[in-house]
């Protein structure tokens, strides 16, 4: 008897320990409840204790990504795109998160409903432009998004105890039915864009073609003049060795310029008979012969003197 009054009261024991313990694990938060209500939040690991006729709720720490469907939008220009983003969202407040939208499916709705209008809003006042385009300082599409992600931290937090870390843009598109004419108006505004450029740089490339032709002309005629004076420099200078070689033998002169003389007299092939004193030949037949002919030059000139 003694014996199984011990086990029952060991067995009401353990039992109550079971009901008023409970360890709560790394990435999760422990929600304790009273008939529903929440008394207690555990944000910490470790064992925890409660009263037995208490509940224990636990909930996710960890991050979130949650991508609502695709939806259609306008632009400020009226133009209809598609648009899918992913939010990416952790329990900040395990209270008000369980008092507000209770587990993870109620709090996507909600996050989706306040994606969906900032999203929807942000596009609404944004150009086209602002997500596709090709100049730098046109596209804004990063700013826009940190502006929305901005937007629903702050809602999602106050209403809902939900931290939004970001929002992404996952897809931007044309509804199925608009792409070809937007396409083609795409494609003609880019047409008319390059033919902007081509003409603009055609443009540029006749000014510098111009000043390059005219830098062209400069330096030619700089290098005329700059020729010409080089040239008349070293005919001169070519003129004041000739008279200095033929000062110094007039004779060997004489004799080259006669031989050149002779070598182009006659065309190649021609025979020509000539007396052994011609003045061809008169250094051959005698080797004094410029200096005889220059004496018989002198002497009439001494008798006309006379």
């Amino acid at each position: 008897m003694r014996t199984a009054v011990v086990t029952g009261a060991a067995s009401v024991v353990a039992a109550t320990a079971l009901l008023c313990c409970f360890a709560v694990d790394t990435g999760e938060y422990a929600l304790v409840t009273e008939f529903g209500r929440p008394v207690q939040v555990v944000t910490t690991p470790g064992l925890r204790f409660k009263l037995p006729y208490q509940s224990v709720r636990t909930l996710d720490a960890r991050l979130f990504a949650y991508t609502p469907p695709s939806t259609e939008f306008l632009t400020v220009e009226k133009t209809p795109v598609v648009a899918a983003s992913t939010i990416i969202w952790r329990v900040n407040d395990p209270k008000r998160f369980f008092q507000t939208v209770f587990d993870r499916a109620g709090a996507e709705s909600r996050l989706s409903d306040i994606l969906f209008a900032e999203l929807g809003a942000a596009i609404g006042r944004s150009p086209l432009t602002a997500f596709v385009s090709t100049e730098p300082g046109a596209y804004r599409s990063d700013a826009i998004l940190a502006e929305v992600a901005a937007k629903c931290r702050e809602l999602a937090l106050r209403d809902y105890g939900i931290e939004v870390d970001g929002v992404l843009l996952r897809r931007f598109d044309f509804p199925q039915q608009n792409r070809l004419p937007l396409y083609g108006r795409m494609k003609s505004e880019r047409g008319r864009i390059s033919m902007k450029y081509r003409s603009e740089g055609e443009e540029e490339g006749l000014k510098v073609r111009a000043v390059a032709d005219q830098e062209r002309s400069r330096i030619l005629a700089e290098a005329l003049k700059l020729a010409q004076q080089h040239r008349g420099e070293g005919e001169g200078q070519a003129a004041k060795i000739y008279a200095e070689a033929l000062a110094q033998g007039p004779e060997f002169y004489r004799f080259t310029r006669t031989m050149e003389a002779s070598r182009n007299l006659l065309p190649k092939g021609t025979t020509l008979v000539l007396p052994a004193d011609s003045e061809l030949f008169g250094l051959l037949y005698d080797s004094n012969h410029y200096e005889h002919r220059a004496a018989t030059r002198t002497a009439p000139q001494k008798r006309r003197k006379e």
